[in-house]
């Protein structure tokens, strides 16, 4: 069986995090870029999670065989990870993806699966933590004609090439079985990837990606035009107001609070 595992490198969330609270998380001039190049990029970690999920498959005995693919100028260090974490195959789509929407960006995912051989099963990450849209996986499941399961915290192998997916929900784990191939999302509750051995780093530094470009998967400029355009985007002004309540015991602060929460009708 052939699993393919679609990751996207975005920038480390915890740094973006960090230089926002700081205060110091610029917008360019453009509108839509960041302007701080010393924060690191990384694979995105429901991606990381979603190749771990293709790691335990294998690890339970499915004769399986994993393929990354990413879509990027600049994806071949997620793609050495990958390597080092115990994939058998790395690709990358190597095209400016800064212009794209998540439709073309599923179109050339799609493209390489299809044009590659085809997948028993694809595993992506249910969302990107950059944009947070979710909407990729959908997508490439409409384009290869696969049915769709998200928020997946367990994939396991069926037999006749079926899966068996526990999903995560508001009110408690679901599971479904499919058939034949499906595209599975993963979630963060399948529980935390590995780490790579040093060994496997240095052995993942000689293995090269497959590239290709956009016209090696037999699509024209025309069947990447954005549907979405990506026009604005902008660091939020956040106020707070913090009152502090004292009293001389404890129980006179609690009911000075209480009454505090009545008077604001958060509480009756």
């Amino acid at each position: 069986m052939r699993i393919v595992v679609c990751v996207k490198e975005v920038l480390d969330p915890d740094a973006v995090n960090n230089y926002a609270l700081a205060g110091r998380l610029e917008i360019g001039d453009d509108g839509k870029s960041l302007t701080q190049t010393a924060i690191p990029r990384l694979m995105n970690g429901f991606d990381e999670q979603a190749l771990e999920a293709a790691l335990r498959i294998v690890d339970a005995g499915a004769d399986s065989s994993i393929t990354v693919v990413s879509v990027g100028e600049e994806t071949r260090d997620i793609l050495k990870h990958a390597a080092s974490l115990g994939a058998n195959e790395i690709a990358a789509v190597e095209i400016d993806a800064a212009g794209l929407d998540s439709h073309a960006i599923a179109s050339l995912l799609a493209a390489y699966i299809r044009t590659s051989g085809g997948a028993d099963l694809v595993l992506c990450g249910r969302q990107a933590s950059d944009d947070d849209q979710g909407v990729v996986p959908a997508l490439v499941g409409e384009l290869l004609d696969l049915p769709t399961v998200t928020i997946a915290r367990a994939v396991e192998a069926q037999g006749a090439g079926g899966w068996r997916v526990t999903r995560v929900t508001p009110d408690g784990d679901e599971v479904v079985e499919t058939d034949g191939g499906a595209v599975v999302t993963i979630s963060n509750e399948l529980g935390d990837p590995r780490y790579p051995t040093a060994a496997n780093k240095i052995k993942a530094r000689r293995v090269k990606p497959t590239l290709m470009s956009a016209a090696d998967l037999g699509l024209s400029d025309g069947d990447l035009v954005p549907r979405v355009a990506f026009t604005k985007q902008f660091v939020p002004t956040i106020q707070g107001n913090c009152q502090i309540i004292s009293e001389d015991t404890a129980a006179a602060t609690a009911n000075r609070l209480i009454a505090q929460l009545r008077e604001d009708s958060a509480i009756q």
